[in-house]
């Protein structure tokens, strides 16, 4: 015989295998902001969230290393001793090239910030992330230091 307290007991467990069977995607539309043309969609992966992450050549030490190389610090800002760090976001697109790059939050000069979008804007292909085994395009946020 059912009594209240077993029929709740029932449905948590019921509620739980549910929730923990569900797979959750968290992805996000990005339109593309071209005058003149229909505006359609794209999914983009948010980067903890697919089965494989989109990968630098040359992993992160490579990464590391690509910054350094190019990073060219604006003669205004080396003037003046301004330092900064410059958290960036952009998307890393199913073929892995880098696109839609932009400054999340920047460092009190405007050339600092220009200059880590330059540098992110130069990086190779990477090799894309997957979800299900198929290739996907995702948001990475990459912070960029300027220190002297």
């Amino acid at each position: 015989m059912f009594t209240p307290r077993l029929y709740l007991t029932v449905i948590a467990i019921l509620i739980t295998v549910l929730c923990s069977s569900a797979q959750v995607r968290h992805v996000t539309t990005v339109t593309p902001r071209m005058a003149g043309q229909a505006s359609s969609g794209v999914e983009v992966y948010e980067f903890d969230y697919v089965d494989v992450q989109p990968q630098f050549p040359g992993g992160e030490h490579g990464l590391v290393n690509f910054i350094n190389k190019t990073r060219v610090y604006p003669y205004h800002a080396y003037k003046n001793r301004i330092q900064g760090r410059v958290l960036c976001s952009f998307i890393v697109g199913a073929d892995g090239k880098v696109s839609r790059v932009r400054v999340i939050r920047g460092a009190a000069d405007e050339a600092i910030n220009r200059e880590a979008m330059r540098v992110i804007g130069e990086m190779p292909r990477w090799t894309p992330g997957r979800v299900g085994g198929a290739a996907v395009p995702v948001r990475v946020v990459l912070p960029i230091a300027f220190r002297l």
